[in-house]
């Protein structure tokens, strides 16, 4: 079993910045992605970053592209999403999540999700 927990959400105003991680335990050699998801209120939940866990190749949602990076830290079991240039529209929950598939952007091919941390963009 994949233990994943989020933290690092808050209230932040319009054009600041966060940075959310998301530490990972248990087994983790059969998960080849880790991924950042983000739930509003009244909406599905929505694709928002991947990263392969080895090689490190990542995908982006068009509407968050340039303004959130994901990255990873191996030797730390961790993942980060460093948000900057944040909007009122950024306002959700996020998830982390791991999957056993090559950084797919659907929620269906994730296996592991977190708890989530919520972020706040205020205007």
């Amino acid at each position: 079993q994949v233990q994943l927990v989020e933290s690092g959400g808050g209230l932040v105003q319009a054009g600041g910045s966060l940075r959310l991680s998301c530490a990972a335990s248990g087994r983790m050699s059969s998960v080849y992605a880790m991924a950042w998801f983000r739930q509003a209120p009244g909406k599905e939940r929505q694709f928002v970053a991947a990263i392969n866990w080895n090689g490190g190749s990542t995908k982006y949602a068009d509407s968050v592209a340039g303004r959130l990076t994901i990255s990873r830290d191996n030797a730390k079991n961790t993942v980060y999403l460093q948000m900057s240039s944040l909007k009122p529209e950024d306002t959700a929950v996020y998830y982390c999540a791991g999957s056993h598939y090559s950084v797919p952007r659907g929620e269906t091919l994730y296996s592991y999700w977190g708890q989530g941390t919520q972020v706040t963009v205020s205007s």
